[in-house]
């Protein structure tokens, strides 16, 4: 089988949309009570990758990639007035380029504090100041009434090295009520403390590191049940000739990120390509760390799910395709936990998993036609008991290569008090409607010129 690598997943470079058509009502001066309510109307948004990079679909000539917002609405996401913003839009700053991979990263927030959510956006491939080295640079594209329109640089600090903006995380990680963003640049993490500015003013700035540690994604949320975020940086430690893939607990605290427990994923040399997603499996008040493995036991793949305490996360269990009640069977290539998304999809208060399964193979022999298994929470936390398959035919007619999952993204994007779960594969984008089970493709809706990474 054919393994879907992070790399192939971004040749199709992200940016982020504009306004929609009709003018939302005016948010407060207030923090938006969504992190991705672009347009302030109470109703979260989604942004993709968009198909393709170049001029083409609406006017517009641009190159090295563009990210596509869709607004949610009662009804669902607006798909008829979905917009792209680049970075030959309007405001937006730099000059899109052929080997740029504007978009490679996308995080949201309310950085400005306007009452609406911005859009961060980065470009770890882009060359700055006619440097043929690639050094990257991080956008916040900010909301608005009418949405997305116009953009900040954000300034890259002393030492942050080469492919700045190749990870990104967004949250109010002192509790102060200013959402701060850690950004990954030259292998290593970076803390911009908010309040942000239009005019590129932050907080304080400051390293997040410790000794021999190289560090790779990024992901934010609340974990030890303090009210503020925490962050878990995913990256490799050294051990003189041995090197562990390792997963790093950082506290939030009023004075910043502190150092935690870290936990050892196995051998670097495997390549197991971890993400990881936070989400209260066991509705117990503490947020869980479910690490996607898609690179473990020869591609076959598996997702450890760390548990989150007050004191931060302790003890873990892992879950593959042979774990009992798991729908299929672990299989080379498979990679089980290529993408991962935590959010209650079914309306009980539990947390629900989406684990993306792009490179199973499905009937007649269709090799990497994928997949999802989706894993809901309960008490006890996730089991394989309450798991279920979402093929790759809920899409369309059953495709070979399709790699079905290989971007998952849940979220309730119409307030109905149930995640709807955004699929990407090689055939394009699907959302499914929540329900009271799991998401259905009863009501699915299209999404348009979808390219590649949903934002988290």
């Amino acid at each position: 089988m054919r393994r879907s690598t992070p790399a192939a997943l971004t040749t199709v470079l992200l940016a982020a949309g504009l306004a929609p058509l009709a003018l939302s009502a005016p948010a407060s001066a207030a923090v938006a009570k969504h992190y991705d309510d672009f347009n302030g109307d109470g109703y979260r948004d989604l942004a993709y990758a968009n198909a393709y990079s170049g001029s083409r679909g609406e006017g517009e000539d641009y190159w090295g990639g563009a990210v596509r917002v869709v607004y949610g609405t009662a009804h669902g996401l607006d798909t008829s007035h979905s917009r792209l913003v680049h970075q030959d839009s309007a405001g937006v700053p730099g000059t899109g380029e052929d080997d740029d991979q504007w978009g490679a990263s996308l995080a949201s927030g309310d950085l400005n504090k306007d009452g609406y959510a911005d859009l961060v956006v980065g470009n770890p491939f882009e060359q700055v100041g006619g440097s043929s080295s690639y050094r990257g640079t991080v956008t916040v594209v900010w909301g608005s009434r009418t949405g997305l329109s116009g953009g900040t640089d954000l300034a890259p600090r002393s030492g942050a090295g080469q492919y700045f903006g190749s990870d990104l995380a967004v949250g109010d990680f002192t509790g102060d009520g200013s959402p701060d963003l850690a950004v990954i640049g030259g292998n290593e993490a970076w803390l911009y403390r908010g309040p942000f500015t239009k005019a590129g003013r932050t907080g304080t700035f400051s390293k997040i590191d410790k000794p021999d540690w190289n560090s790779a994604a990024l992901t934010a949320g609340k974990v030890d049940g303090d009210g503020r975020t925490d962050l878990v940086v995913l990256g490799v430690q050294f051990y003189g000739s041995r090197i562990k893939e390792r997963a790093w607990f950082l506290k939030g605290t009023a004075s910043g990120l502190s150092s935690g427990p870290a936990k050892t994923l196995g051998d670097a040399n495997n390549g197991l390509d971890p993400e990881a997603v936070i989400g209260d499996f066991d509705k117990n008040g503490y947020g869980d760390i479910a690490i996607g493995l898609p690179g473990l036991n020869g591609d076959k793949g598996a997702v450890t799910v760390w548990r989150g305490t007050s004191a931060g996360p302790s003890g873990s269990a892992t879950y593959t395709q042979n774990t009992t009640g798991v729908p299929g069977t672990a299989a080379t290539g498979d990679v089980f936990g290529q993408s991962l998304s935590a959010a209650d999809a079914n309306g009980d208060g539990y947390a629900d998993l989406a684990v993306g399964v792009p490179g199973e193979n499905g009937a007649g022999g269709r090799n990497d036609q994928g997949g999802v298994t989706l894993f809901r929470g309960g008490p006890g936390g996730l089991s394989g008991a309450r798991s279920s398959w979402i093929p790759q035919t809920v899409q369309g007619p059953a495709a070979a290569l399709a790699s079905f999952g290989y971007a998952v993204r849940l979220r309730d994007l119409n307030r109905d008090g149930r995640a709807d779960l955004a699929i990407g594969s090689y055939e394009g984008g699907v959302l499914l409607p929540g329900t009271n089970t799991v998401p259905t493709a009863t009501g699915a809706t299209v999404l348009p010129d979808f390219g590649s990474n949903l934002i988290d």
